[in-house]
């Protein structure tokens, strides 16, 4: 059949009018899927745009957060932590996880649990084990893999490391979440929530010490920043910034000393910081043993100069745990293992 030409023109015309309007329709869904080489047009911080994209840390800390009042656990590895030392296990890592396991109520605080590493084999290790893994990256202060390895107590790249701790905490706190800080040289035995729910309603800070003089609102007690529970507001801001600025009139001196000083200037008072310093008959450590295995919460390896040296102690830790567990609660006979590797670790 015979068609006039205008026809023909007609519908070709039609033809491409309604193909353009298929590829427009087509476009504008496909920007709907996940872009995996996104324009800076495309950015979170776009001012025209009324929806901010979460960044990674953001969305770790909801993961792990109680949704209810924003609070989760926070503990920081390195390559050092999760590694065999002389290709011997466990490590250092493997023993804080251990204590999650073996506690009383502490297996479901793992959820609560973000690992943030200093370096990519760390982070790895993280997420072979399915934690909630967050990678600090070199521009948030994590310095790339530069703190990869051991870093010897108080030298120039220990004190560093501990400077780059400090400064991601900072970030956590301004994004309104409140947390409890954790080394990873503590075992958790007990829910340490259990200890601290009655104040923290009330208190800006509850603080391990090393030495726990007897007065828990006392600034005498000598501060230890290996645990500490912080609520997040403006007056735990403003301790925190005062705090790592410090370190710039504060060379040779890691954060817990500095720490140590403002407290000793009246930093606390100055803020309107409510603080409470914590007994180690509940949150205890090498420097002053628990006096009573059947409160105590978590067992910290300080006062110890390598890693090599807590180990070794705290699997000692978690044999006196287990023989307790299984010699029906024995209080009044139990006895701590000395901690001998920590205390030669000072001399070797």
């Amino acid at each position: 059949m015979d068609y006039p030409k205008n026809s023909i023109k007609n519908l070709a015309i039609v033809s491409l009018f309604i193909a353009t309007l298929v590829l427009l329709c087509s476009s504008k869904a496909f920007t709907n899927y996940y872009n995996p080489f996104p324009s800076s047009s495309s950015s979170h911080n776009h001012s025209n745009s009324t929806y901010v994209e979460k960044d990674e840390l953001e969305k770790a800390l909801e993961r792990a957060s109680m949704a209810a009042n924003k609070t989760v656990i926070i503990a920081i590895i390195n390559k050092a932590y999760v590694e065999p030392h002389e290709d011997e296990y466990p490590t250092m890592f493997d023993l804080f996880l251990e204590g999650f396991w073996a506690g009383e109520e502490t297996r479901p605080l793992v959820d609560r649990l973000l690992v943030v590493s200093m370096d990519e084999t760390a982070h790895e290790r993280c997420l072979f084990r399915r934690l909630n893994c967050y990678r600090l990256a070199g521009g948030d202060g994590g310095g790339g893999n530069r703190f990869a390895g051991e870093k010897v107590y108080m030298s120039d790249e220990f004190i560093e490391m501990m400077w780059r701790r400090t400064f991601f905490l900072v970030d956590v706190l301004k994004r309104g979440y409140s947390f409890i800080f954790t080394d990873t040289d503590i075992i958790w035995l007990r829910n340490p929530f259990a200890t601290l729910s009655n104040d923290n309603q009330t208190l800006d800070l509850q603080i391990s010490t090393d030495d726990f003089n007897g007065d828990p609102h006392s600034e005498n007690n000598l501060v230890n920043t290996g645990f500490y529970f912080i609520k997040s507001n403006q007056r735990t801001i403003s301790l925190f910034e005062t705090w790592y600025d410090r370190r710039k009139n504060s060379t040779g001196l890691k954060e817990q000393d500095v720490l140590e000083n403002l407290v000793r200037e009246g930093i606390f008072g100055k803020l309107g910081i409510r603080v409470r310093f914590l007994d180690t008959l509940y949150i205890s450590g090498f420097c002053r043993d628990s006096r009573d295995v059947g409160l105590v919460a978590t067992v910290h390896a300080n006062c110890c100069k390598s890693i090599r040296a807590k180990v070794a102690d705290l699997k000692n830790v978690l044999r006196d745990w287990k023989r307790f567990k299984n010699f029906n609660n024995d209080r009044v006979n139990f006895k701590w293992s000395e901690h001998t590797s920590c205390i030669n670790s000072w001399t070797t």
